[in-house]
This record gives C-alpha cells, structure tokens and sequence, in this order.
C-alpha cells in the first residue's frame, strides 16, 4: 500500500496516544458513531487496539508492527482499525480488559482485541511480535470469511461472559460491620504481607495507597502495633527504593522486583496524589520526617513538571521511555546512571554518593546501569560515616544538584499534556490533606486553583461534568462525557477542601454533582452506580465497577461520600443508599480485602462511634488548623465564621464566642472554646 492512499484519522484527535500514532500506515480512527457505522456498512471487523501515551510496550508495538508497511496493508485490507486512549476513554477499556481476561487469564497494555461489527468481542491479548501478529490476523480474517458463524458463537458466548462479572447478589438482610468482622478481614489479608521489604510478597509491586491508607487507619484504631510496624516498613521501602526518583522526587507505577527496587519509569499523576495523602497522614500519625521530606520534595516534582500555573490544571504522567546517548528511545534512559559518569561528575565525593545510593551490586540494574536506592535511614548513614547534620544536608544538595544538571542534558520523557478530571481531583485532594498536615499555604492555593479549574472547564451548564481537557488550539472544551470516578473523586476532593477552608460553595457543588449522579448514573435494581451514564452512547455492556484497584472506584468512594453527606446535609436517603451500597459488598470484602480497601475505610466508619465537630464563630480557622494537627479519621469537620443555614450550623453562631460542638449519634456534648476539651472525648479506637 502507497503513503498516498493512507487514510489514518488520528490527526483531528487531541489525545497525546492517539497522536503518538497518528503517522501509522495504518488506517486508523478514533472510536465513535461514524466508524462503528463504516464497520457495520462495509461489514469488517473491528481491530481494537487500546494503550496510553507512557506505555512502554505499546511503544513496542507500535515501532514494530503499527509503522510497518506490510503490517498496515493487511490490518487495512480485513480489517476497521480503532485506536483508544484508555485514559480518556475507560468505559471502553473495562469492557475489552474483561473480555482479554476471560480469554486469557491476565491483562494488559498495549490491548488487542477483535470484534464483530457491533463491537462483541471473541479475541484478544496484549503484546505480540510482529511474526505473531501477522499469523494470528490472517487466520482471523480467513476465518471470517469461511466460518462467520463460529466467531458469531465464540462472540455471542464472550459477551455474556462480560455481563455476567457485574452480576451482583442483593442482600436483603441489613450486614452488621463490628470490629470482630474487620479483624477477621485483616487476618484474611496479613499472610499476604512482605515482611522484609514491605508491600504484598509478590513482584511486580504496585504502591496501592488505598491499601495503606486502611491498613493505617486500621492500625491506629485498632492498636495493632505489628501491623503499623509493617505499614512503616512499607512507606519506608517505597520511599527508599527506586520507584521513588531520588533525585528529583516523585513516584513511578510499580516495582519490578521485590524490594521496590527497579521500576517501571512513567511517573502517573493518579499514583503521586494518592501517595502524597498517604504520606501526609502517616507524618500526622508517626512524625517520621522522612514522610514529611517526601510529601515535599513530591509535590515539588508535580508543581514543576505536572502543573500548568495558568489554568491551574495538572498534566496526566511522564513518559517511561527517553532517548539515551546512543540516540535511541529506552525506558529510564533518563533516570539511570553509570559508574563512570557518576565517577567523573561527583569526584572526590563519589565514594560517599556510593555509599548513600548503592551503586554495588543492590543498586545495580542491567548493563552497567544503576537504579539509586537506599537502604538504610539519613542517621544511620550519617553515624556511620560521621557526618554532622550540616555537612550532611550541603553534600546531599551538592549531590542532587549535580545529578539534575547531567539530567538537562539528557532528553526528557515526554509529558502526556492531557488533563483528566478525576486524576486532577486525586491531586486536588492531595495538595488538601498535605495542608492539613503541614500547614503551607502554597498547598492550599494550588488546591484552590485547581477546584476553580476543575469547576470552570470541567462543569457544564447542565451539571454534569466533562472528562479531560487539552490546551490547545482545537480542543479547549473537551468532547467525552465524565464518567462515575470523575464524579466520586471531585465530591471527595471538595469535601475535602471545605474541611480545611470551610467554604459552604464547595459543599453545595459536592451535593449538586451528587445529584446528578442519582439521577444519571444510579441503578436502582443493584443499588450501585453504573459506570457510565444514561446519556452517554450505549456499549455492549454497562458496567458496574466495584473493586478497588490503582483508583478507587467510583462506587466505593461514592459510598463514603454519600454518608458524609448525609451528616452535613442531614439527608437520611443518602446514608441509606450508603449502607445498602457497603452491604451488597461486603461478602467480596471478607474474600479479597486487597480489591476492597477503599470500602474497608467506609466499614471503619461504621464500625465505631463517627463524630461530626462543628466550629463557629470569627476564629473558627485557626481553631480548624488546630485540630488538624491531630489524626482523628472517623469525623467530619465543618464550620462557619458567620450566619450559616447548613443543618449543622445553623443556631450555633455567636459572634462574640468561637465555640466546638462534638456530636455523635446524634448527641452533642456541651460546646467549648478548648481544643483539647472538644477532643478528649473522642474515641478514634475500634
């Protein structure tokens, strides 16, 4: 096939992936009515490849079998060729992801899959080489040609497969979550722990800072010291290890290995958000400083290299792969180091830096390159080798400063400029609760710019959200309707933030995007939100996602939402949909906690006693930074510096007087000006 008759779409996209592959010889398009119309007229199969913009595999794929010639001409003769961003466009990806997993028993990125013109799938897999590729598209057209029945068969039996995952038992009789059921739940799951390097004993390693955030909190409230033991030796590790860049902050998707060690270089916004509330609460919990070091020097990285200060939005990842020194794309080319550079940039202060960062046999990777990482805490190194506190804080400057000046010279991965609404709002809450702990105030105002984005370019006039947004010439306003974690981290990310502002507009924004979902997205017969909406084009399928993976669901989240919301706004319907939701869950809890952390913290806050704590008056905010400084997970916070009608405050401002109410169960104890009075009383114990 000519480069004249190439016929690829993918040049009218805004995607950074679909882009990445808008020069193929293949004959690419976007998913949408117009292409799903020209398979079903020319009647040819859908060829559905699906990745991401920092995807190295999908990079692979693509130089091997996309940019081929040969390749192209077979995928456009048989087949209508789809590219899909699975960042932009999740509710397609859940539903290929569940049909490759049936297939095959595992997932992943890049993600093939072929389908019958409405979109029923039969095949699929993730990466293949080009010889493979080749094979198995030419037998799959044959087959279509000689056989349509058979596919129609395996296609027809492959969909029923994909609905029947969301088939869920409704229970009928109410579930009573008590402390005895949580520390079952948790003895289920300890076995799976890695008690040397922290995390669960398996590679590759993923953070999971849901998983932490429950076993943390459960931790505390249950005065399981062994279990914080092993929490800490977790957030410890990861902060030691390799997935966190060392040198200029920042985290990468997962390990490879076991201790944290080698990883996988695309550095995600959803993953360093997530982190950064994590670390934030175990510094309120322990005051370990090297938490406080690395919610900074990780929110440092993200204003400088993931934030756009005029909109006030935040980039989607960074690239895994780069350009190393011999000119060829590599992943962690621009993150890894050898002996001899590092030897003639540090000098007579290498033999320290080898020390501190293991360039031996633990920090080495492949080739000659090293992965920097510690193994062993700043004063410990400091004791050993006898350094003073000062000496140690300028060499470590001097250290990273020399690296990053090697590193401006080195090509940068390559920034996924896109902004998607959840992944903004995970980050929102991070820069919330890294306020909270610590108290900058820069936090609180890249936090309130990035609410004012999120509400301005995000919420359409009909209140309903869109998912993503590119600066650019063509596409200011994004096209694709949000879906349910776009909503349910938004809802979060805004209580949050009135929690630590207590601005009553974000609370009725929370409350109107709440609304809209129950009337969108809420299904009556599971008492579960779908993942899309009732407006949006209808796939083959409409999920319902309940397990807890890198992100929350939106389902779980809403669940915590919803109760939240009902105390502030004194709604009895969203506690009950809230409980109903937790219960129809609970036995997939008892059998894989892991899947379900995010539903573990609702269960913590039903478990025990919940508070709501209520300041008002003129000093409220300072009486708010007060009481933010102690870790007290089962409450909701609210207040007022004047006249408020929200059900919690109103008659209870006085204008001479700032005053705390402490309520539980609907019983309030006596309101007092003294922080330590309005807390002794509160019980954060199972």
């Amino acid at each position: 096939m000519s480069a004249q008759t190439h016929t690829n779409a993918l040049i009218h996209e805004s995607s950074p992936y679909l882009l990445q592959h808008a020069h193929n010889p293949v004959n690419w398009r976007a998913w949408n009515e117009n292409t799903l119309l020209q398979a079903r007229k020319e009647n040819k199969l859908l060829l559905i490849s699906i990745g991401y913009a920092t995807c190295h595999w999908c990079h692979v794929m693509e130089a091997e079998s996309f940019e081929n010639e040969e390749v192209a001409a077979l995928m456009n003769q048989h087949f209508i060729c789809i590219k899909i961003d699975r960042e932009e466009r999740p509710d397609i990806d859940r539903i290929y992801m569940d049909a490759i997993q049936l297939l095959t028993g595992r997932g992943g990125w890049p993600m093939n899959s072929i389908a019958l013109p409405d979109g029923r799938p039969f095949w699929g897999g993730t990466y293949f080489p080009t010889k493979n590729w080749l094979s198995i598209l030419s037998q799959i057209a044959d087959m279509y040609q000689k056989e349509p029945e058979k596919i129609e068969e395996y296609a027809e039996n492959l969909t029923q497969g994909i609905r029947q995952k969301d088939v869920f038992a409704i229970q009928s009789e109410k579930i009573i979550i008590n402390p005895e059921k949580l520390k079952k739940i948790v003895q289920v799951w300890k076995p799976h722990f890695d008690l040397e390097f922290g995390g669960m004993n398996r590679a590759p390693k993923f953070p999971l800072p849901n998983n932490y955030h429950f076993l943390l909190r459960y931790a505390v409230q249950a005065q399981d010291e062994n279990l914080m033991n092993f929490v800490q030796l977790t957030l410890n590790k990861m902060a030691f290890g390799g997935i966190y860049d060392q040198i200029r902050g920042g985290f990468s998707r997962y390990s490879t290995d076991l201790k944290w060690h080698v990883p996988h270089f695309e550095k995600m916004l959803y993953d360093n958000a997530q982190l950064v509330s994590l670390y934030s609460d175990a510094y309120l919990i322990t005051k370990n400083s090297l938490y406080r070091e690395i919610v900074e020097e990780t929110l440092s990285f993200v204003e400088k290299e993931l934030y756009n200060a005029t909109f006030g939005g935040f980039y989607s990842a960074l690239d895994a792969d780069s350009i190393n020194d011999k000119g060829k794309k590599e992943e962690g080319a621009y993150y890894v180091w050898t002996a001899k550079e590092l030897q003639d940039n540090l000098l007579h202060e290498y033999a320290l830096f080898t020390k501190y960062y293991n360039l031996n046999s633990y920090g080495h990777w492949e080739h000659g390159k090293h992965v920097l990482i510690k193994n062993k805490t700043d004063e410990d190194f400091k004791n050993e080798n006898k350094i003073s506190d000062e000496d140690f804080i300028i060499l470590k400057k001097t250290w990273i400063n020399t690296l990053i000046q090697i590193q401006n010279t080195r090509q940068r991965p390559i920034l996924d400029d896109k902004m998607i609404t959840s992944w903004n709002a995970l980050m929102l809450k991070g820069f919330v609760d890294a306020y909270r702990v610590f108290g900058n105030k820069n936090y609180f105002e890249i936090a309130e710019k990035n609410a004012q984005f999120l509400i301005k370019q995000m919420l359409r006039p009909d209140g309903g959200l869109n998912r993503n947004f590119k600066n650019d010439t063509t596409n200011t306003i994004s096209k694709i309707n949000a879906y349910i974690e776009d909503y349910a981290t938004l809802i979060e990310a805004l209580i949050a933030l009135h929690e630590v502002s207590l601005k009553e507009e974000y609370l009725h924004i929370a409350k109107q995007l709440t609304d809209y979902l129950l009337e969108h997205f809420w299904d009556k017969k599971t008492h579960f939100f779908f993942f899309t909406s009732d407006e949006d084009t209808a796939l083959i399928h409409r999920k319902i996602d309940i397990n807890d993976d890198v992100i929350p669901s939106g389902n779980s989240l809403m669940s915590r939402n919803l109760f939240k919301l009902s105390h502030l706004f004194e709604n009895k319907e969203y506690e009950e949909m809230s409980k109903m939701m937790i219960n129809n869950v609970i036995e997939h809890i008892q059998a894989y906690p892991s899947s379900y952390s995010n539903w573990l913290l609702m269960a913590l806050d039903l478990s025990s006693d919940y508070y709501e704590i209520v300041i008002n008056g003129t000093d409220a905010i300072s009486k708010l930074h007060e009481i933010n400084q102690f870790y007290i997970p089962n409450k909701l916070l609210t207040g007022s510096i004047e006249q408020s009608l929200m059900p919690l405050l109103e008659n209870r401002y006085n204008n001479k007087k700032t005053s705390i109410f402490v309520c539980v169960n609907e019983s309030c104890l006596l309101p007092t000006d003294d922080i330590l009075e309005a807390i002794n009383p509160i019980k954060i114990h199972l």
